[in-house]
């Protein structure tokens, strides 16, 4: 969490594990987008942490598990850019929420702002694996804004390798909103 003396922190997790990917590069644009004095990172942690278990969640879980948690707690708001796989978000994301959303009451995950992208080949924009990242997200406690963003028939809507205009600036929009709305609260 930040400090008098810190920038806010915004932790982008990728449901993508492909380096290009059209979420990691919605997840790039929103980085391009923060306003100024913000920091961000993308984790890259996701594909290390071990299918959840309760059995693993001890006191002593595994250290994948241990970094990413202490990522997540250190970080004052959420980015999470999803593809949609069968219609919903892919495990990989799912498993990070599980992770984070433990223990209860003490878990690195409540009470975090998130804004939620999505990509998908289809036109209608990942709107399945958006509204199940909200979903999720809310039962794990966190405090996912209500708006998101989709990138709809993805590979298409990229001019050049860059996102459409339109969209840089509904996610700059977006941006704007998680750092003003919940971290100035």
């Amino acid at each position: 969490m930040t400090t008098a003396n810190d920038r806010p922190t915004v932790l982008v997790l990728l449901g993508s594990l492909r380096p290009d990917s059209t979420s990691r590069r919605l997840a790039e644009a929103a980085v391009a987008a923060l306003p100024d004095g913000v920091r961000a990172e993308i984790s890259t942690l996701l594909p290390s942490l071990p299918h959840y278990d309760q059995d693993l969640d001890t006191d002593t879980p595994p250290a994948a598990v241990r970094a990413f948690r202490e990522q997540v707690a250190a970080a004052d708001a959420l980015v999470v850019a999803t593809p949609e796989f069968n219609g919903s978000l892919p495990g990989v994301l799912k498993n990070a929420i599980d992770w984070t959303s433990r223990p209860r009451g003490a878990a690195a995950l409540a009470g975090k702002p998130v804004a939620v992208l999505g990509a998908s080949a289809s036109p209608k924009a990942a709107q399945w694996a958006r509204a199940d990242a909200v979903r999720v997200l809310q039962v794990a406690g966190a405090l996912p804004l209500e708006e998101t963003v989709g990138l709809a028939s993805a590979t298409a809507a990229l001019e050049g390798g860059e996102l459409a205009e339109d969209v840089r600036g509904r996610v700059a929009e977006l941006m704007g909103r998680l750092v003003r709305e919940p971290l100035a609260a």
